[in-house]
């Protein structure tokens, strides 16, 4: 299996690892059939992402795709945030081997589901921003059994 030199750059040294005290939003998620398990957290001010951080069990590509997707959320509106895709993570890699792309589709979903947790922990109905399991998979706690 080849992984890019950006892949082999985040299992290496993977960027915002770690928990975020008092975070705004958590999000877990995980994928049954490999063993992987994503936790993100952020940190929202002014509803922009200030901060992003993850603690991952699992493969190397696991720790790259929620490296790259912490990266790729911090700083942005929450709104933006949510426009982030598994094709987007696998693109800032420069690839994943097919076999690993369910890794980037569970880094996308653990933003999901923090910023699914924000706004919960905000009094807001996340489903209009997240959308439902019927919304071609967007639901964070969905992606143990697709």
């Amino acid at each position: 299996m080849l992984y890019s030199k950006k892949v082999m750059e985040h299992i290496a040294n993977p960027h915002n690892v770690g928990e975020i005290e008092n975070a705004d939003g958590v999000g877990e998620v995980g994928n049954a059939k490999c063993g992987d398990i994503m936790k993100m957290y952020i940190k929202v001010d002014d509803g922009v992402i200030t901060d992003a951080k993850f603690k991952t069990f699992g493969c190397g590509s696991a720790f790259a795709t929620s490296s790259m997707a912490t990266d790729m959320i911090k700083g942005k509106p929450v709104t933006e945030a949510l426009k982030l895709t598994n094709q987007a993570v696998v693109e800032a890699l420069d690839g994943l081997p097919s076999v690993k792309i369910h890794c980037s589709v569970l880094a996308e979903q653990a933003v999901k589901a923090a910023v699914a947790d924000y706004y919960q922990r905000q009094g807001t109905d996340p489903t209009p921003y997240i959308g439902t399991c019927d919304d071609q998979h967007s639901c964070p706690s969905c992606c143990q059994d697709h």
